[in-house]
């Protein structure tokens, strides 16, 4: 039996995205595509249903009262297809879990934990995937994920693992040619390393404001990269002070490779989230055993209050 009508599926799709966060931008960013794309694909559904779908307001997306029904279907109906297809896809393993973070969590977090969880669980195919920014995330291609926030993002389920803590570091071999470090007032007057890049993260100019201590300006001297990976080697490499996050370099601390020359730190309301989508499909389960060892690696202080 012939299935009809049966409507553009690409379009189903994309309307899928953009009525449910009412948002055109948003609903490329998922599908990792232009605006202008989702913007097509809707109107071509429209034209082939013969009636609108969103109000296209200035200030604001709408749906329709037609739109808002036809929603209601669409995505029970895609949510079916997605749950069908993933038991199809159980080739893959029912305990593979996939993880995606940024390149600095899984160097000096993830990976450093890597062989005590493979002791652990030796039977869980755990999958890791680098990833710099939350916008490239797409919900179904991943189990969990971990991530620093600003702010706790609304489109995922969030727990905290750690709060954001926040001290210089330098190698000791920098420290012991520029002991003037050592005093806070100074700090500015070694290189000060800088990430600069397009997502929030806590810059130099926060952290001296953030511990009440003058901005130096941007006359002092810098060395400006686009990776937080080269900004810790270039301190390993003796060429800076760096920006430190607590459990990210610990390793290094304790090794003694990157010292504090400074007691100061700044903890802020920013947190390291491990992120899951919405609860759309059956759970693997592998990702409930991964969830809880992820969590047990934040200590009772860093989960307080949460």
């Amino acid at each position: 039996m012939r299935i009809k009508p049966l409507p553009p599926l690409n379009s189903l799709v994309a309307f899928e995205a953009a009525a449910r966060y009412l948002s055109f931008t948003r609903a490329a960013d998922e599908l990792n595509v232009t605006q202008g794309a989702i913007s097509r694909q809707v109107r071509h559904l429209e034209d082939y249903l013969g009636r609108a779908l969103f109000i296209r307001d200035k200030r604001a997306l709408l749906l329709t009262d037609t739109g808002t029904e036809y929603y209601e279907h669409v995505q029970q109906s895609l949510l079916q297809l997605a749950s069908a297809t993933g038991d199809v896809l159980q080739w893959q393993g029912e305990k593979q879990v996939t993880v995606v973070t940024t390149n600095a969590m899984a160097s000096y977090w993830l990976l450093p934990r890597f062989n005590q969880f493979q002791e652990e669980y030796p039977d869980i195919d755990l999958r890791i995937i680098a990833l710099d920014s939350l916008r490239h995330l797409r919900h179904n291609e991943f189990d969990l994920a971990l991530f620093y926030c600003h702010q706790e993002p609304d489109t995922l389920t969030a727990t905290p693992l750690f709060s954001e803590n926040v001290f210089p570091v330098c190698s000791p071999g920098y420290l012991e040619k520029n002991p003037q470090i050592s005093n806070p007032e100074q700090l500015h007057t070694g290189t000060l390393l800088s990430l600069e890049v397009k997502e929030y993260w806590l810059n130099w100019r926060d952290w001296f404001d953030g511990c009440s201590l003058p901005f130096p300006g941007e006359s002092t001297r810098r060395l400006k990269m686009n990776s937080y990976l080269l900004v810790i080697q270039a301190a390993l490499n003796g060429q800076g002070i760096a920006l430190a996050w607590a459990n990210l370099v610990d390793g290094y601390l304790a090794s003694g490779l990157l010292v504090r020359p400074v007691d100061k730190s700044l903890t802020t309301q920013s947190q390291f989230y491990m992120l899951e989508p919405p609860g759309l499909f059956r759970p693997k389960p592998g990702v409930e055993i991964v969830r809880n060892w992820l969590k047990s690696h934040a200590t009772p202080e860093q989960m307080t209050g949460y």
